[in-house]
């Protein structure tokens, strides 16, 4: 006969007898989805504007792709962030 595995969290904590059977009767009475949402907290990328940001994707060449990463270093910021800004100005500037 082979020993059930001890259950545990995502981060290894041990979790007990007590603890799955007061998760269980929660279940089992149901859950208000609407407290759910409002209880997890926001998790993910933070929202850039109006709207979900949507991914472009675009060709380097490796001196540009050095710049751009040395340029990030330099600011404190990331890649996408100085790619972001750069549009912006190139796009008001015309």
């Amino acid at each position: 006969m082979t020993k059930e595995p001890t259950p545990t969290t995502s981060n290894g904590r041990v979790v007990t007898d007590a603890e799955i059977a007061a998760l269980s009767a929660q279940a089992e009475a149901g859950y208000d989805v609407d407290e759910l949402i409002a209880r997890r907290g926001r998790r993910g990328r933070p929202a850039l504007g109006s709207a979900a940001a949507r991914v472009e994707s675009v060709r380097l060449d490796p001196e540009l792709s050095e710049q751009l990463a040395g340029r990030a270093k330099h600011d404190g910021t990331t890649t996408s962030e100085v790619i972001r800004e750069a549009l912006r100005r190139y796009l008001h500037a015309t």
